[in-house]
């Protein structure tokens, strides 16, 4: 029996799988992927040597769900199905799909927790969070954690707040990126040559995000610092305000957030 069985082998299956090796959570041979695809099953079996690739749900003491959120009721009949052989503990990084659902799909025993990582997962810079269900104790969190905590940060919520961590965490780095692109452009319309300004705006982002990490100061600390009065940051910073910037992104942010529980409702 696999002590954790990945159901779903796209690119965070696959990120969770190379966390987890890497961090040592469980030899090889404890781990096995659920990819239907022949092609990525391939794939997965290059990039994981001793990892099992299956193309159906065997018995397991645990359990992820990484696949689509219309995929994830088949799932759940799967696991339901191994009678003896279904996992004690499923998590589940299904979009949109509530505890509830995903309760009433499995066995009565198994705990459940839900959870909402984000892309940078894929490198090992992920920020996830996670909600317990009816029947999922201290262990089972712990547990989940462990599972996220391979890829990045991760915190716990209440399942009401999922949506404002997909608001926040889970399209955030879309914003990010587009602050990026905007970076870019800028750059380039005031003389640097494309890839310089590509380099100096990513440069400038990891190492603000690096200031911030490092929990020192303040995000408003860190920006009094760079703000010499009558300076040029006061200046770019006073065009920011009175473009509403900041608001933008409140709005940005409350509208995911709507959507992500408009999502869940339906």
């Amino acid at each position: 029996m696999f002590e954790l069985l990945m159901i779903g082998g796209g690119k965070m299956g696959e990120a969770l799988l190379g966390g987890l090796l890497q961090a040592g959570w469980a030899s090889p041979d404890r781990l096995a992927v659920v990819e239907k695809l022949p092609g990525r099953a391939e794939e997965l079996r290059r990039l994981f040597p001793g990892v099992a690739v299956l193309d159906e749900v065997e018995p397991c003491t645990a359990a992820v769900l990484a696949v689509k959120p219309n995929d994830i009721p088949t799932a759940c009949a799967a696991l339901a199905g191994l009678g003896e052989g279904s996992p004690r503990r499923v998590l589940s990084i299904a979009a949109g799909v509530t505890l509830a659902a995903l309760e009433g799909g499995l066995p009565a025993t198994v705990a459940v927790v839900r959870a909402m990582p984000n892309t940078p997962a894929l490198v090992g810079k992920g920020a996830a969070a996670i909600a317990p269900g009816t029947s999922a104790g201290a262990e089972d969190l712990a547990w989940a954690e462990s599972i996220l905590a391979a890829v990045g940060t991760v915190v716990t919520v209440t399942e009401s707040q999922l949506d404002a961590v997909t608001g926040l965490s889970g399209s955030g780095p879309a914003y990010v990126f587009l602050v990026a692109e905007a970076l870019i452009e800028a750059g380039v319309l005031c003389g640097l040559a494309r890839p310089v300004a590509q380099e100096l705006a990513i440069a400038t982002l990891l190492g603000s995000a690096s200031l911030l990490a490092a929990g020192q100061r303040s995000a408003a600390d860190l920006r009094a610092d760079v703000t010499s009065p009558g300076g040029t940051t006061a200046a770019g910073l006073r065009v920011l305000e009175q473009r509403a910037v900041r608001a933008a992104f409140l709005d940005a942010v409350a509208a995911a957030t709507a959507r992500s529980a408009e999502l869940g409702r339906s």
